[in-house]
């Protein structure tokens, strides 16, 4: 199978700098043409499924990506993204030491109340990965995943069967980025990761912002 898995288009949170988790913070018009461009680069592909955090950010995404192609989008909440409890709304520069340990050692991550563990998070992607794309690995489905920073980098990690500690390891995954794998009973085959279809400039969060 070929597992496309992609981040949602630009918001104004992002822009700003704050921290979404699973606020329901939708698309702003940039976001909306960075899915356009990127649904026109991958106009081509005949994706069987497509799967979507419930999330209006990546739910608008993936609605762009679809196109006119017969394919229902599910929801899952398993791809929501990670709840980030009280700090949510909050731009990542006024959190201080207490949120540093979310990029730079995830293992030692420690969330506000109400938010959830790098843990709880794997298992949710652990979950959504058993249960709608393992059973596909030995067709030739093409399979697109639309959702969020945090929860793409976890599905990775499992697919790859990474640390915690490695999280955030590779390129940031930045608005509309597409992750693309070849998954077959064999192996995971990396076709590309992080590559973006667009010109113009998104924040990345790991040297300017740090927040999904």
């Amino acid at each position: 199978m070929r597992l496309y898995i992609i981040r949602h288009g630009e918001t104004e949170w992002n822009r700003e700098k704050k921290l979404q988790g699973q606020s329901d913070v939708p698309l702003n018009e940039y976001g909306r043409e960075l899915a356009r461009i990127t649904a026109d680069a991958l106009a081509d592909v005949p994706f069987d499924r497509i799967y979507s955090s419930p999330l209006v950010r990546a739910y608008e995404t993936a609605q762009i990506l679809a196109g006119d192609r017969k394919v229902s989008i599910i929801c899952d909440d398993d791809l929501k993204e990670i709840s980030f409890g009280e700090d949510e709304g909050v731009p990542s520069s006024l959190l201080g030491e207490h949120f540093s340990n979310f990029f730079f050692a995830p293992e030692k991550y420690v969330p506000s109340k109400g938010g959830e563990t790098y843990e709880e998070l794997c298992v949710r992607a652990e979950h959504f990965l058993k249960k709608n794309i393992e059973p596909l690995r030995n067709t030739n489905s093409n399979v697109l995943v639309v959702a969020h920073g945090a929860v793409n980098k976890a599905l990775m990690l499992k697919l790859k069967n990474l640390e915690i500690k490695d999280f955030w390891k590779g390129e940031f995954q930045k608005n509309c980025c597409v992750n693309e794998y070849e998954w077959t009973p064999e192996e995971l085959r990396v076709i590309s990761e992080a590559r973006i279809y667009y010109d113009g400039e998104v924040t990345d969060y790991l040297k300017d912002g740090k927040e999904q």
